[in-house]
């Protein structure tokens, strides 16, 4: 690390390396200001700053949240709305923020170290000094429109999730833990009734009082350069000296000088409402305070703990409830860091009219447990699993240790000290292997077993639904008849009054002062790539890495592709066909990869029961998995992943051979599953923009596409047929089952990635021997299935669809556009698309200012799927998604026209953007390996391509971008050449029916259920459905007829 000079006036507080990951942390703190600096050395791409400050209030307002958006719409320096993020743009940079219930967090993610400087000091002036304006205030937090309707981007944003069933009973639970003098209590977002009362003055106070930066802690990760930051820094301060208190002003910090959060004094449970027609599942929510978050051997132990309770389908909790008594469809566990941690267990998919029963089970188990002797062995192998999940995450997470990191400052002594003792080494763990029975059970006794606690129990219910619509209408109208027409006309012309001064334009002169930086300190990670069986059909390759497992050669006929990398642990990737699956089992995939890795296993004789599997499983990995390919870049192939310690190679691959070919078909484990699976549904189906993706899943593919029959609308009836076969005729399923292995294994022919370093690999190719028996005799290999090939004739040929989709769930709007787009990353359109996306995506760039500016949406994007030729738009919580659609609409329809010209520095910003992209893809030595594997094997490009694309991005010219947009991006907003689905709070439809209309598209308002498709599966069955259900049935039963007549 580079010399510190004294005169920065930086004091170093603590500077140590950790025992267990190649990283340097490095805490300085100005003598100046009293801001802290933390840096965790570490090579990459990226650098990451997550900028902090401790914020606390007592009341609703959502000052903080509002706070958090202001900051970015300019500063003394800069008084500009937007000036930040384009400049940020043009530095490789991305910004963005987030409101805690303790802390506010700025982020700067850039590519390279310079492109990071640059930014550094106008980013924290920003934040130390905004400018806050009335106008910005009313536009970004909220305003009633012209039309009487209330908008704003923070309350777009908190109108989509207030009424939500986490959010209700997250809001219970805090009020239930804490007191009214304790800030925990309240939510930073801000309710939506307060964000209506909200004015600029309280903000301001709000900032004034929180926004000092002896408050501020500046937290980089990523290779930097000390010297130049201390550099940057002092400067920063000195330009702000005469704007801030001085170092020894009064001020109270956040939390630590706070009224203590008092012990829970009784136990208690409230029953809470959220709005859902579907009331056959409900959830519940647990909660106890814990040990002080400081006494890191005891938070460590009780996440330990945790663990052993319901980290598992093994675990207590999961075990019998989930697995065996099949009355919840999950047991969650976590943990909030505070002053006193909280604990937190929630269980999910369980029946309404049994609630109060499962809340009961729950104790009743816990008292169990802590009465009896614990499985200790299974406890020192959560200790082990444990501590190599952090080991593993120091390698895999882009931002390490940055929890640990937020934490300290806001709750811990500044001088580090405690930062050093919980980050420089994992003896914590060593200390928690020789704990005893008693001790753990003590602690199990103390903090949960034994301990007061709040449960919040959510039960839907459609009433309130209904009655949620019918006081918001009632309230707008008021606030219509209040204001009357010349009040609406007045609030039209403040508005418009507000946006002119917020969207002042920003001299061209002051962009181009900051010139675009080299890419010289991008330090792109590289890997070695070496092949072995079918992949040496690919190109040649020559390096020492090939050379290694050539020397282990082998004549198995197995795709196995090598990244080497310097890592401790094995990755194993296994990519599988589904083409060989019949159509109409398809459907059954979620059920076989749920079950994969919790089934009994026949071994040696013998049957494994699966809670002895789970066990063994988690001793020897550090994470295991199976889905569908999106990560690979094909979600129509299966995915099969596991990790391991680099001695545990063989053990892997062993694994996956009793696993695949081994495991049992348990009756009681598929109905367990199935129940499990079924439960998950209304959850799932609450959700505006889930459903959103999944109507389209519906729409644009055909019967064939796995994702399809995985889709969350054909699991809720399919399944339903499943579980009543299953209870009556259960061999059926399990032929089924049977036949589905056969299909995908049984001429089983993978392509393989292992991510390790192959030098410290033991048989890096042999190892797979002991699959030769289950290989099939095909010498070649097939191409892999498209998401293109499997698409329905809508999705071949979009302009024929459009949907409106009411839902009582929430309070918003959302709305997903499809059109045809190229099919195939070789398109000479790409680079000229990839710019065109980019320039219109850009924060603060012409839709972020047209839409997000003006509050009529929370954002838009645009998205580009090569693998089904297809691009999207979308438009996410907003008032009124038609409004932010024709928005869209007409100013992509001026950048694609002579009407509007395209900025300069815009398209400079556009294409460090794609750059920065292909840094966030590869910003870990492991994603750098994936990524490798993807472009050459699933994508057949050449290993530089990622070079080739940026030269072309980079001569683009201003001709290709508006051609793109007209022949491309345009028809994503025309009713002849793109299907539109829009999801929307009940109240919301009639509005948005006439404005889609209005634009050429005639959109059917349908219920869910009528998306819905079970393959066949429950012909002849006489099940339980929905109201919605049994309304679509009803229509289609009429529709059928009117056919016949």
């Amino acid at each position: 690390m580079p010399s510190v000079s004294s005169k920065t006036c930086f004091k170093v507080l603590q500077k140590f390396d950790l025992d267990y990951a190649p990283n340097i942390i490095t805490k300085y703190e100005s003598e100046r200001t009293g801001m802290s600096i933390v840096v965790v050395d570490r090579e990459g791409p990226k650098v990451n700053g997550v900028f902090t400050l401790a914020t606390e209030i007592h009341d609703d307002s959502g000052a903080p949240h509002t706070l958090e958006h202001l900051c970015f719409m300019g500063s003394k320096s800069y008084p500009y709305k937007g000036v930040l993020d384009k400049l940020a743009t043009r530095a490789y940079s991305n910004t963005n923020a987030w409101t805690a219930g303790d802390h506010t967090a700025y982020t700067l993610d850039t590519a390279g170290w310079e492109g990071f400087a640059q930014i550094l000091p106008i980013y924290l002036e920003h934040v130390i000094l905004p400018t806050l304006t009335d106008a910005g205030c009313y536009t970004e937090v909220h305003h009633v429109d012209g039309s009487g309707h209330d908008a704003g981007v923070v309350y777009s944003e908190m109108q989509g999730v207030q009424n939500t069933q986490a959010e209700l009973m997250d809001l219970k639970t805090k009020r239930l833990l804490y007191p009214e003098n304790i800030g925990f209590r309240y939510e930073t977002g801000g309710m939506m009734e307060q964000l209506r009362v909200l004015t600029a003055d309280r903000i301001r106070q709000f900032h004034r009082e929180m926004y000092q930066p002896k408050n501020l802690c500046l937290i980089l990760i990523g290779t930097i350069d000390h010297a130049n930051l201390l550099d940057i820094l002092k400067n920063f301060e000195m330009s702000i000296l005469n704007d801030i208190p001085p170092l020894d002003a009064p001020f109270k910090r956040p939390w630590v000088e706070s009224d203590p959060t008092p012990p829970l004094q009784e136990s208690v449970t409230e029953t809470i409402e959220f709005p859902e027609e579907d009331e056959s599942t409900g959830e519940i929510a647990i909660s106890f305070l814990g040990p002080k978050c400081n006494d890191l051997v005891h938070v460590t132990a009780l996440n330990v703990l945790l663990v052993y309770l319901a980290g598992s389908s093994a675990s207590v909790l999961e075990n019998i409830l989930v697995e065996k008594e099949c009355v919840a469809s999950a047991v969650y566990y976590a943990t909030e860091t505070r002053p006193d941690i909280v604990i937190q267990f929630s269980l999910s998919g369980v029946a309404t009219e049994r609630l109060a029963e499962v809340e009961a089970r729950f104790f009743e188990i816990i008292k169990e447990t802590a009465a009896k002797e614990l499985d200790l062995v299974y406890l020192k192998n959560c200790i082990k699993r444990e501590r190599l999940q952090i080991m593993s995450s120091v390698e895999t997470s882009p931002t390490p240790f940055l929890e640990s990191i937020i934490c300290d400052f806001l709750f811990a002594v500044q001088d580090g000290s405690k930062l050093r003792a919980d980050l420089e080494s994992l003896k914590e763990y060593d200390e928690l292997d020789t704990w005893s029975d008693s001790t753990w059970r003590q602690l199990l006794r103390e903090w949960i077993a034994d301990a007061h606690h709040v449960t919040v129990v959510g039960k839907p219910s459609s009433k309130l639904s209904e009655k949620l619509k019918a006081e918001e209408t009632a309230r707008i109208a008021a606030q219509k008849e209040s204001l009357g027409v010349d009040g609406l006309k007045n609030l039209e012309r403040r508005l418009a009054l507000a946006k002119a001064e917020n969207d002042r334009e920003i001299p061209q002169e002051l962009l181009r002062r900051f010139r675009v930086p080299t890419t010289k300190t991008i330090n792109f990670i590289k890997t070695t790539t070496a092949r072995s069986g079918l992949a040496k059909e690919m190109d040649p390759l020559d390096n020492r890495i090939q050379w290694l497992v050539d020397q282990d050669s082998s004549a198995l006929p197995l795709f196995v592709q090598f990244e080497h990398i310097p890592s401790n642990f094995a990755h194993l990737i296994l990519v599988i066909s589904t083409e060989p699956v019949p159509v109409a089992l398809r459907p059954l995939l979620p059920l076989y990869i749920d079950n994969f890795f919790t089934c009994p296993i026949w071994r040696n004789d013998q049957r494994v029961e699966f809670e002895q599997v789970v066990m063994e499983l988690e001793k020897d990995t550090v994470s295991y998995g199976i889905n569908l390919g999106s990560e690979v870049g094909n979600p129509e192939v299966l995915c099969l992943r596991m990790q391991v310690e680099i001695a545990k190679y063989a053990s892997a691959v062993q694994w996956l051979k009793d696993i695949i070919w081994n495991g049992l078909f348990d009756v009681k484990r598929l109905l367990s599953t199935t129940t499990r699976l079924l439960a998950d549904i209304p959850e799932a189906k609450r959700s505006g923009s889930d459903m959103l993706g999944a109507i389209e899943e519906m729409i644009s593919s055909a019967p064939a596409s796995v994702v399809r029959a995985h889709s969350t609308l054909v699991k809720a009836v399919y399944l339903k047929g499943v579980k009543r076969q299953l209870e009556e005729d259960p061999d059926n399923i399990v032929c089924q089952l049977e036949e589905m292995r056969n299909a995908l294994f049984g001429s089983f022919n993978p392509r393989v990635l292992v991510i390790a370093n192959v030098e410290k690999l033991f048989n890096p190719v042999s190892t797979w021997n002991i699959l030769a028996p289950e290989l099939g005799s095909n010498k070649a290999l097939s191409p892999l299935e498209t998401r293109l090939s499997r698409l329905s004739e809508a999705g071949r040929n979009p302009g024929s669809l459009s949907y409106i989709v009411p839902m009582p769930t929430i309070d918003s709007s959302y709305a997903l556009s499809v059109a045809k787009g190229p099919s195939t990353l070789r398109d000479p359109r790409i680079p000229a698309l990839m710019v065109a996306f980019s320039y219109l995506d850009a924060v603060e760039g012409p839709l972020w200012t047209a839409v997000r500016g003006t509050g009529l949406a929370y954002g838009t994007s645009f998205s580009r799927h090569t693998e089904s030729g297809q691009i999207s738009f979308s438009v996410y919580r907003s008032p009124n998604a038609f409004k932010a659609f024709e928005t869209c609409k007409t100013v992509v329809g001026g950048l694609a026209s002579a009407e509007t010209e395209l900025e300069q520095s815009a398209l400079e910003g556009a294409i460090t953007s794609i750059v920065l992209g292909f840094a966030n893809a590869q910003s870990t030595m492991a994603m750098t390996a994936q990524m490798s594997f993807v472009r050459q094997v699933i994508r057949g490009l050449p290993s530089e391509w990622n070079e080739m694309i940026m030269a072309k991005v980079r001569e683009v010219g201003v001709s290709e971008i508006k051609q793109i947009m007209k022949e491309v991006i345009l028809p994503a907003f025309d009713a002849t050449a793109a299907n539109l689905i829009v999801t929307c709070a009940p109240l919301m439809e009639e509005e948005l029916m006439k404005g889609f209309r209005k634009l050429g598209f005639n959109p059917e308002v349908r219920a869910l259920a009528y998306f819905q498709d079970d393959y066949g599966m429950t012909d002849g069955l006489d099940l339980d459905l929905t109201e919605d259900e049994e309304d679509e049935c009803e229509d289609e039963c009429e529709d059928e007829c009117e056919d016949e007549e």
